[in-house]
């Protein structure tokens, strides 16, 4: 690689639950064009379906999504390659998001199917250890399809090294964790910030100032805002997550660089909706076509914005514009199958 590259790493479901991709593909990204050229698959492994880096170390952990879960850990070559460091068990179903604390001893998984929240002590080399705890939610929502019982969707580390956040889709809940340092235990803080009854809250983003984050409902589609307060998330405002017209089920939600605007990604009508954030309330600036149906996932690297959309087999990439916060659609599609999470 050059200086002007950087390794991509993306994660896809296999044909364990039903999708296209064999394990965890990378990709070299032109920071300048933000172009991005497939490597090919660097680690076969079942349905990595989010992935993330450790915060110091050349490491990368995925969840694989299965009915038994798993977290599998890589170290990073140069190249892109992966090399395993060892997998656990995440002690419950449909492992679907996961986190590494900002100083880099802890890695959270949320269990979506097992409605849970494991922890893993990371060593020194960034390995998981034994499962130090392991939280189960309960309770269920008002969608009894969707909600008949707990479904923990994202974990959220204080990027200031404070507690927890575990975004609960199956009891429209956030449930709040203190974590001990040295044996990462979670104890749950009162009160749990409770939505609306069939909201199914998916994720959220925390904004750089760390006094403000959003909500993304996946089963009503809006996107409420909340201060950041020691007493816990307290709503401010709630708006729709897309102005199109039709099926809306929002996916990932991020805050671009800079801070001054929020984007959401919208399966169904296949958008990326950008919110400025300069206002009491997000308001709705744009709405760009991905080019497909299913934006699972997006993820800003340098002036670029790189969307997974799962069932188009495709990475769509956008140039954005610091001051307008629009995305501006950059080349052709890159094919890659059944993409859950691109993780530059």
């Amino acid at each position: 690689m050059t200086g002007q590259d950087e390794i991509v790493h993306i994660g896809g479901y296999t044909a364990e639950t039903g999708g296209r991709a064999e394990g965890v593909v990378a990709a070299r990204r032109d920071r300048a064009t933000g172009e991005l050229t497939p490597l090919g698959v660097v680690a076969v492994t079942p349905s990595p379906s989010f992935l993330v880096r450790h915060p110091a170390l050349p490491v990368l952990y995925g969840c694989n999504e299965l009915p038994d879960g798993l977290v599998s850990a890589f170290r990073v070559a140069p190249d892109g390659g992966l090399a395993p460091l060892g997998v656990r068990e995440t002690g419950g179903a449909e492992p679907c998001h996961l986190a590494v604390a900002p100083d880099g001893r802890h890695l959270f998984v949320a269990n979506y199917g097992g409605g849970s929240v494991a922890v893993f002590g990371l060593d020194a080399d960034g390995v998981p250890g034994e499962r130090a705890d392991l939280v189960r939610h309960s309770g269920h929502g008002a969608d009894p399809r969707r909600q008949e019982h707990a479904h923990c969707h994202m974990v959220s580390p204080d990027p200031a090294g404070g507690g927890l956040l575990a975004v609960d889709l199956g009891t429209d809940s956030v449930h709040r964790y203190e974590v001990d340092a040295s044996t990462g235990r979670l104890t749950e803080r009162e009160p749990r910030l409770r939505t609306a009854p069939g909201t199914g809250p998916r994720h959220l983003a925390r904004h750089p100032d760390g006094r403000r984050c959003w909500l993304v409902g996946e089963l009503d589609a809006t996107v409420t805002a909340y201060e950041l307060t020691p007493d816990g998330p307290r709503q401010s405002t709630r708006v729709d997550a897309s102005g199109r017209a039709g099926h809306v089920q929002p996916s990932e939600v991020a805050v671009g660089p800079g801070g001054r605007f929020l984007y959401v990604g919208n399966r169904g009508v296949g958008t990326i909706a950008v919110f400025a954030l300069d206002g009491p309330a997000p308001e709705l600036v744009a709405e760009v076509d991905t080019g497909g149906e299913w934006p699972r996932h997006f993820a800003f690297a340098g002036a670029h914005l790189y969307v997974a959309d799962e069932r188009a087999d495709m990475i769509r990439i956008f140039r954005v514009e610091p001051d307008g916060g629009v995305p501006e659609p950059v080349g052709e599609p890159v094919p890659v199958p059944s993409p859950t999470c691109v993780r530059p």
